[in-house]
This record gives C-alpha cells, structure tokens and sequence, in this order.
C-alpha cells in the first residue's frame, strides 16, 4: 500500500508571508487505490492514495506555473508524499523468518516545466519513518485534452533507491535466509530500482472539484529484478487508484 504524491510544497508555502503571494493554486486528492502487498508480491491489495500538487506559485516577481485559461505552465514546485505499508513474514508466508520492516513515510518534493501538452519532473524523497533512505523519481507525460472537462495523461517513470533501500527491500541477510522460508541471501545494491509507464484520465466536475483515474505499470531492474524477495513473486507491479481531487485558492 503506497500513498503517492505530494505535500511538502504547501508546508514551505505556508511558512511565507502572504502578503507576497498574488494567487496561488494547488490540488489534493485521495481515494482508493489497489497496488501490491509489497514490493515483489505477486497480489494485489485495496488501500488508500492521495495526491497532493502546486498548480500556481506566486512569490513578488516570481511566478511558477499558471497560464491564460488556467493551464499550468512552466516551471513549477511539487511536493512528494510516499506511504509504504508494513512487511511481515508472519502475514507473508512466503517471507517467514524475515525480519519485519515498519511502516514507512517519505517526504521530498521537486521541479516540473509543463506546456500544454507536455511535462516532465524531477522528484526526490527521504524516509523520515520505517527506512532513513533516500529515494528519487523521474518521469514525463504527454498531455491531451479532447474536451474542456477531460485531461489524459501518459509517459514513462524511472524510480531509484540508494543502497539502505534497495537492502531494506530487496536484501536478505544471511540469518534471514532458509529461516523457514525458501529464500537465499542476497547484498541489494541502489540504483534505478524500477522503470514502468503510467497513465491518467481526469474529469473536472466543476472549476474545483474533479476525478482522477491512474494506472501504472512498473517492472524491477536491476538488483531489485535480481532480488531472491522478487524471483520467488512477481518482477513487476500493476498499481490503480481513482481520487476525488479539489482544488484551493489563497
């Protein structure tokens, strides 16, 4: 269970004065999401997800985001929210005799440049609970609007760990190994960790209130695809979730 994507921009935000902001926009949204137990499972489980985006910046003469119409273009600040479920062999059999990993929260944020119908991104997390990691995500979307209501969005995603996560996840000591469990010991290493493709669709019910679906794909690569945890599952993961997004104003 993950929740992805975003809050810290609206802390940093907040802690300026308002008195310099002309307009600023940003978007939240949650709802349900169906995403693996864990990285390497090969089942699916029903959670929650959230989004959280900086639409419009605005900070005396400094602008980021926004466009005539209400399109968000240029360069922009997004904030990036990561939940990521407990792991326990008592709950996994397949990872019995595992050591258990705590739930994990990692926050960050990053840069995007949008034009109308194109965007990229640049993100960067740190495990504040469950992992002291740092992780990274790069990503680009093609954008289309067929109607004035209707976004779809599509493009690649290429996820990276440093070596504390890719362990954490992806490792298995040598006392963890054969420990009730069919599994060998394995020294993950960091890296691009994963690369998979998502798409979107979003409907604006009205100037604030919205709907978004999102599918994505991803499949491991490289010590997380080698991993004994991943071998004996699934090399790739089907995430979906569909979010009831708002949009505020300040």
């Amino acid at each position: 269970m993950s929740l992805t994507r975003l809050l810290p921009a609206a802390i940093f935000a907040a802690s300026l004065p308002v008195a310099a902001f002309a307009q600023n926009t940003f978007i939240v949204g949650i709802g349900p999401q169906s995403a693996p137990g864990y990285f390497g499972s090969d089942e699916n489980e029903v959670g929650v997800s959230g989004t959280f985006a900086v639409q419009e910046l605005n900070f005396g003469p400094l602008r980021f985001g926004g466009a005539e119409g209400g399109a968000p273009e240029g360069f922009g600040f997004s904030g990036s929210v990561r939940f990521i479920g407990e792991r326990d062999g008592v709950k996994y059999r397949e990872l019995a005799g595992t050591t258990p990993i705590d739930a994990a929260l990692e926050l960050g944020g990053g840069l995007t440049y949008a034009t109308q119908n194109f965007q990229v991104f640049g993100l960067a997390r740190y495990g504040v609970t469950g992992h002291e990691s740092l992780v990274g995500e790069v990503g680009a979307d093609l954008i289309f609007r067929p109607s004035d209501p209707v976004e779809l969005r599509v493009g690649p995603r290429l996820f990276y760990g440093d070596d504390d996560y890719a362990q954490t996840y992806f490792g298995v000591t040598a006392a963890e190994a054969g420990n009730g469990n069919t599994l060998t010991a394995f020294d993950a290493s960091g890296g691009m960790l994963s690369r998979g493709i998502e798409a979107s669709a979003s409907y604006a019910f009205s100037e604030d209130w919205g709907l978004q679906g999102k599918l994505r794909y991803d499949e491991f690569t490289n010590d997380a695809a080698d991993s004994p945890i991943v071998t004996q599952g699934s090399d790739s993961a089907t995430t979906a979730s569909v979010l009831v997004t708002r949009r505020f104003n300040f």
